[in-house]
């Protein structure tokens, strides 16, 4: 583009992040664990994101270079490895978060109208897989959305939940609607901490404005103010819906969680005679929510995995850090792990599984900018609150898998445990090259003889 993108642009693009799929696909799992308190959840978690969006902030006013998570801990602490292993997490996030837009893309097409099983086979993971490939393609072919469309286009996806969220509040608080509960017995509990956790990834479209900052007037301020005013708004939008799908669907949220705001939806419209079509449009507004949610994540997944390969922090068959455009290579790989991902996983654990890798990341920075404190102009209290609730989302969520779905937390703790050493002995390669050389050579090879 020839012209710098502004703030209102930069807003879009961390909205549309957050926005674009997030509320689709982790609001049924979150409300399951907090009901009435969803929107606590909701506040609780955008508290930590906000305060490690200061974290980010703050890192990236301190070196030269755009920033990111992999760059503040190349410039800060000088340590390739764990810059690898940070980059490689992030990549896992993005991964998670894609095939979380893929199954909740199909549960929405499945709620528009297609059969959810044809000869005795499950639809649902054929059209997550057919998505998937279908946007991999789109990107192979070199489209991308502007900074202009980008900004039209979250601009209609917001309308459509805010106009959604005050229509049913306001049929909520109404003669013919429900008592209206907002959870506040649940509040001394542990489960809006808990739902909090599972709903982080919801969150992290934000930090994708630090990894292309060059297309950004004045970068590090434009960024900064995207920041703090998307996550705000982003929370506003969340507990708002949240709030509305939980008094007007609670059937549907035991039922059918995963498509719970198109029944709310129903509801909200049905006394002026158009239900059908309110669940229709809401369903519409979902899948071209998480189609879009699962384009714009995978070309700044791959956008992100170029600038790790530039820096060789990806082995090169991943893919050609010198091609025209993004790596194909690495496209197709991201496009394939997501695919198999939203096939055979559940959406709760996907969702566990991508806010995991976040937490992890977003922790670990708001720690980083912890250290950091009293350097040009780093408080405490922002990074300290973000390393602390990421240090206290982590246990709870592993608790919670452990609670609900143990088989997913024994396979979760092993494909961490296979990830880590496999990165390990990829960053770490030249030097257990030199000492299997040297115990190689330090063996006798005349020891035995032959008779």
């Amino acid at each position: 583009m020839s012209e710098k993108l502004g703030l209102t642009e930069a807003v879009s693009i961390a909205l549309g992040g957050m926005i674009g799929g997030g509320i689709y696909a982790v609001l049924g799992v979150v409300a399951q664990v907090t009901m009435a308190a969803t929107w606590a959840a909701f506040l609780l978690a955008g508290v930590v994101a906000i305060c490690a969006g200061y974290s980010y902030n703050r890192l990236n006013a301190l070196i030269d270079d755009a920033g990111g998570s992999v760059s503040f801990v190349q410039s800060f602490l000088g340590n390739s490895t764990l810059a690898g292993m940070v980059g490689w997490t992030l990549l896992f996030g993005y991964v998670g978060s894609m095939a979380m837009y893929a199954f909740a893309f199909a549960e929405f097409a499945i709620a528009l109208g297609l059969p959810d099983g044809v000869a005795g086979l499950p639809t649902r993971p054929v059209v997550s897989v057919v998505a998937v490939t279908a946007f991999v393609g789109l990107n192979l072919l070199g489209a991308r959305t502007t900074g202009s469309a980008e900004t039209l286009l979250v601009a209609a996806k917001v309308a459509v939940l805010v106009a959604f969220g005050v229509a049913g509040l306001r049929y909520a608080l109404g003669p013919s609607g429900p008592p209206v509960a907002f959870g506040l017995d649940r509040l001394a509990g542990s489960d809006p901490v808990v739902a909090a956790a599972i709903s982080f990834v919801a969150f992290q479209g934000w930090q994708l404005l630090f990894y292309d900052q060059e297309s950004f007037e004045d970068p590090v301020d434009t960024v900064r103010r995207a920041v703090y005013v998307s996550v705000p708004a982003a929370v506003v939008v969340y507990a708002l819906v949240g709030v509305v799908t939980v008094n007007l669907a609670p059937q549907a949220l035991q039922s059918h969680p995963h498509v719970a705001l198109k029944e709310a939806a129903r509801t909200v419209a049905s006394p002026y005679g158009l239900g059908a079509t309110g669940a229709a449009l809401l369903s519409a507004s979902a899948l071209f929510s998480t189609g879009s949610a699962i384009n714009a994540t995978l070309f700044s997944a791959a956008h992100f995995a170029e600038g790790m390969l530039t820096d060789d922090l990806l082995p090169d068959h991943v893919g050609d850090a010198d091609a025209d455009g993004l790596p194909e290579r690495t496209l197709v790989l991201l496009g394939g792990v997501t695919a198999l991902l939203s096939a055979v996983g559940s959406l709760g654990a996907i969702t566990s599984f991508a806010s995991l890798a976040f937490i992890v990341v977003f922790g670990a920075m708001s720690y980083l900018a912890f250290r950091l404190r009293g350097r040009a102009g780093v408080r405490t209290l922002p990074p300290a609150v973000g390393a602390v609730g990421a240090a206290g989302f982590l246990p709870l969520m592993l608790w919670n898998l452990y609670r609900r779905e143990p088989n997913t937390l024994y396979a979760v703790l092993v494909l961490a445990a296979v990830v880590v050493v496999v990165e390990l002995a990829y960053f770490e390669r030249d030097r257990l090259e030199r000492e299997v050389e040297a115990f190689e050579g330090g063996v006798p090879t005349g020891g035995l003889s032959e008779d």
